[in-house]
């Protein structure tokens, strides 16, 4: 069960640190409505994902440290603060997105480690998070290409 509890931890933080980039995002971006109740929308996902993976962490354990650090490093350099602008804005929403990939190809890990496992509330709650997550994904990719002919073709 090592092995689970270095995902389990990675999964905790990475769902923290998005939800709290995505806090940044869209009060950074607050200009744009849409950004900022999506985002706080999108982070109350992340929020529930976190609570659901206590029992999951009393039961299989939670490790930190070594690669476990990965999203707070990308969150520290990239999603602390907010760019300005229509640019930032598109930058800000695709280091979301990367982050946001990591959150999913994650839980698609535990949920393979769950289904070896035969650990049903763990399925059941990869499965949800996953759906979720790739929700959070959708959007972010549909607002990216909404912001990107602005950003990158209109001259400010």
């Amino acid at each position: 069960m090592m092995h689970l509890a270095t995902y389990v931890g990675l999964a905790h933080r990475s769902e923290r640190t998005l939800a709290e980039s995505l806090r940044v995002v869209g009060e950074g971006h607050a200009r744009h409505p849409d950004v900022l109740f999506t985002c706080r929308t999108l982070a109350g996902f992340s929020d529930d994902h976190v609570r659901q993976l206590e029992p999951v962490a009393r039961r299989y354990g939670e490790r930190h440290g070594g690669d476990v650090e990965e999203p707070d490093r990308l969150h520290a350099a990239g999603l602390a603060e907010v760019r300005s602008g229509p640019v930032g804005l598109l930058r800000d929403l695709q280091d979301l997105h990367v982050l946001g990939t990591l959150v999913l190809t994650t839980w698609t890990v535990i949920n393979q480690a769950a289904q070896g496992l035969r650990d049903h509330e763990l399925l059941s709650i990869a499965r949800s998070a996953s759906g979720q997550t790739s929700r959070q994904l959708s959007w972010l990719n549909t607002r990216m290409k909404a912001a990107a002919p602005q950003a990158l073709i209109v001259a400010p």
